[in-house]
């Protein structure tokens, strides 16, 4: 492989204006695609196998006009204090506003809250329930600003007016936040490489990668039926990963002119064998993603493949356009060591060639490491192991309109349905009875009602509303506790239990279905997939790093090194997004369940992005040991070459997805976080503590492979032994470093 992308990478320097026109066309084209393509469709929830999927789709089949998936708001009228919303001038407001919802060309149906008996005991709340035909992300704007203005206009008369449902859903924004993180990454560039010329190509690079994937996606958005949150999560991924990606070989190609080497050649080298490792940590990090899809959750599958596509991008930029532009630059960017005069590179110079440079902070803390490999091992497991402990506490759920933030109309909307009807109201169950083939189907109707009215925790049983034909009827029940309870979801259990009696009975099928029962379905079926996922990807990267690192207990080091930083990123989203902790600091307004998807997710995306460390920094020590250094002098050799690259990739990655926590989006702003803290446990206590310490324990241990396997695995060469050449001279037998 070495070999192969060594010959791309000077084909890449000296055709630079062809690729360079390649990829520059590309981005013209996937632009034009994205600005001529219809917006993203919907983004509701379709959850192939569960019972609550089941009931929607046989709603759709019974009850054609129904409209199940299509958008819902609920209007609610609060009376002026002393006064009831049935009193005549109340009614008569309401009553108009109910008129003025149904003249949208998009409404299915509004129900009038005096004959739909939506009048709270006290007469103070009542609400109006208005169906589209659509969803949430496929209302016209127009539709939005119609029910915006008939609430309104029922302020205006006097009464309190909030909407709640997913009606009033819109496109998340990411905020300026994101911007910061991008400078954040930038500052981190200049430092590194001394040099704003070498600064800029990683983040040019990254940005033409970003920006090919995410048109590309909106171009696809209405085909494929992607939501808007699928852009953002590739952009958040695709930054960091294309910034570090190139940043390991600008890095490389720097170390080879520093050893004398001609431009061409050493974009050359660079490619090949920083370039070897691009190759095997994006490979690493698509399989992470596209792993998603053993799930079976079209919307998380559809997010991990398009996020891995982004990936695959960024791979294909630094392999080739990253030399390209190295061929432009020229001598702007300078050898390593060698700085801009106002970055003290003068001074550098001055201390290298009197021989007094100390050792670099890399090797003076794998000094330390493996002095002390005990010491930092117990501090950095137990460090991590205390930061995990929230996580034993985690709720997991899906966000309703009682997780936004007070300030909304749709929280707002919430808590006074809550005031009205109880707290169960804004989490009702729909119970879809199918009595098709028994001999009395309204007898069967009767006794699932009858049956749910005696069971505990119910506080409103509506009779059954059976379709035209007479053989399915649904049965909408008010749980007496809030939607994220563990009452409720004991209540949907049992409702369950229940319909499994009926249909031994009489061969009835009873379903449960609504939001509410389709969180619980939605959890359990991400519980159940969590470690049939985690053995799938784990175990396929295992694999791939067995190959690349040639070693049993190296990959079996990263991979449990990963566990330890993935679980204490999930304790820290739990005491943050649940318990609170710092949510001020960091713009949470409002604590609840973690969202069901955020651990599998942050598995896969963690995962990936945690081998980039491991290869980039990992590699070269075993290069330092083949070549014959003792195991623990090939540690401080591998943190003297690659400590202080990988620091500055962990804290680009680290800026660009906290620059994500600013979202309005509550589940971007929870993945965002959870993978800037994650990044940052793998990247300096994982990767950077207890790695060496282990390798420093380990001895030639670390390195041991079977004899059999070493003559069956491929030797893929990612350290460039096959870039040897005689003009080398008495160094040909030292293998180019990694980074």
């Amino acid at each position: 492989m070495a070999t192969f992308l060594y010959k791309l990478g000077r084909l890449a320097f000296r055709r630079r204006h062809f690729v360079a026109l390649i990829w520059v066309a590309l981005l013209a084209l996937a632009g034009v695609g994205a600005a001529t393509a219809p917006s993203a469709g919907s983004t509701s929830f379709s959850i192939p196998g569960t019972e609550a999927q089941k009931a929607f789709d046989l709603l759709d089949e019974r009850f054609p006009g129904m409209s199940a998936d299509g958008a819902t708001a609920r209007v609610v009228f609060k009376a002026p204090d002393g006064q009831k919303v049935t009193d005549a001038g109340n009614k008569a407001t309401v009553q108009d506003t109910v008129r003025e919802l149904s003249d949208g060309s998009e409404v299915a149906s509004v129900a009038d809250p005096y004959t739909a008996k939506a009048v709270s005991k006290d007469g103070t709340i009542a609400y109006a329930s208005v169906r589209y035909e659509v969803s949430g992300m496929e209302l016209e704007d127009t539709s939005r600003e119609a029910l915006e203005d008939a609430a309104q206009d029922a302020r205006d008369a006097g009464l309190t007016v909030e909407v709640g449902g997913d009606a009033l859903q819109t496109a998340p924004e990411t905020g300026a936040t994101e911007v910061i993180g991008i400078s954040i990454a930038a500052v981190v560039l200049v430092i590194t490489f001394g040099s704003l010329v070498a600064a800029g190509l990683p983040l040019l690079t990254a940005l033409i990668g970003v920006g090919i994937g995410v048109s590309t996606i909106s171009a696809l958005a209405a085909a494929l039926e992607l939501g808007s949150t699928t852009s953002i999560l590739a952009t958040m991924i695709g930054l960091a990963v294309g910034i570090d990606y190139a940043l390991f070989i600008v890095s490389r190609y720097r170390a080879e002119l520093a050893e004398g080497r001609e431009r061409e050649e050493a974009a050359g080298r660079a490619v090949g064998t920083a370039g070897s490792a691009v190759v095997f940590a994006g490979l690493t990090v698509v399989i992470a993603l596209v792993g998603l899809s053993v799930v079976n959750i079209p919307m998380l599958s559809k997010m991990g493949i398009a996020a891995a596509g982004t990936v695959v991008i960024a791979v294909l930029i630094a392999l080739t356009m990253i030399p390209a532009l190295l061929g432009y630059a020229g001598r702007q960017v300078r050898p390593a060591g060698t700085k801009s005069r106002w970055m003290g590179g003068r001074r550098a110079e001055r201390k290298a060639a009197s021989g007094t440079a100390k050792p670099n902070m890399g090797t003076r803390w794998a000094s330390f490491v493996v002095r002390r490999p005990v010491a930092v091992l117990l501090l950095g497991v137990l460090g991590l192991g205390a930061a995990a402990v929230p996580a034993s506490s985690l709720e997991l759920g899906l966000g309703d309109d009682g997780s936004q933030p007070t300030s909304t109309t749709q929280r707002r909307a919430y808590d006074l349905l809550s005031d009205g009807f109880g707290p169960g109201f804004n989490g009702p169950l729909m119970v879809v009875v199918d009595a098709r083939g028994t001999d009395d189907p309204k007898a069967v109707f009767g006794d699932v009602g009858t049956t749910i009215e005696r069971l505990d925790n119910v506080a409103t049983v509506t009779p059954p509303a059976p379709n035209k034909a007479g053989d399915t009827a649904t049965i909408t029940v008010i749980p007496n506790a809030k939607p994220s309870s563990v009452t409720t979801e004991d209540l949907v259990h049992s409702i369950r239990d229940e319909g499994a009696r009926v249909q031994a009975d009489s061969d009835a099928t009873v379903l449960v279905t609504g939001s509410t029962a389709m969180n619980i379905d939605v959890s359990q079926k991400l519980n159940d997939a969590l470690l049939p996922y985690l053995a799938l990807v784990v175990g396929l990267a295992f694999l791939l790093l067995i190959v690349v690192f040639r070693s049993v207990l190296v990959p079996l080091k990263a991979a449990l090194g990963f566990l330890l930083s993935v679980l204490a990123a999930l304790g820290a989203v739990v005491a943050v997004f649940q318990w609170g902790w710092l949510s001020g600091l960091l713009g949470v307004e409002e604590t609840g369940p973690v969202m069901s998807m955020m651990p599998i997710f942050m598995v896969g995306v963690v995962f990936g992005l945690a081998m980039d460390y491991e290869v980039f920094l990992v590699t070269r020590m075993r290069e330092a040991y083949v070549h014959g250094e003792k195991p623990s002098q090939a540690v401080v050799t591998g943190f003297r070459h690659g400590a202080r690259v990988v620091t500055a990739a962990a804290v680009i990655m680290i800026a660009v997805f906290a620059g994500f926590i600013g979202s309005s989006e509550s589940m971007v702003k929870m993945i965002g976080f959870g993978l800037a803290i994650a990044v940052f446990f793998d990247a300096f206590v994982v990767r950077m503590a207890i790695v060496p310490a282990v390798l420093a324990l380990l001895g030639k241990r670390a390195w041991w492979l079977p004899k059999w396997l070493d003559r069956a695995l491929p030797n893929v060469d990612v350290e460039g032994e096959g870039l040897r050449a005689p003009e080398d001279g008495k160094d040909a037998d030292r293998a180019p470093a990694l980074v």
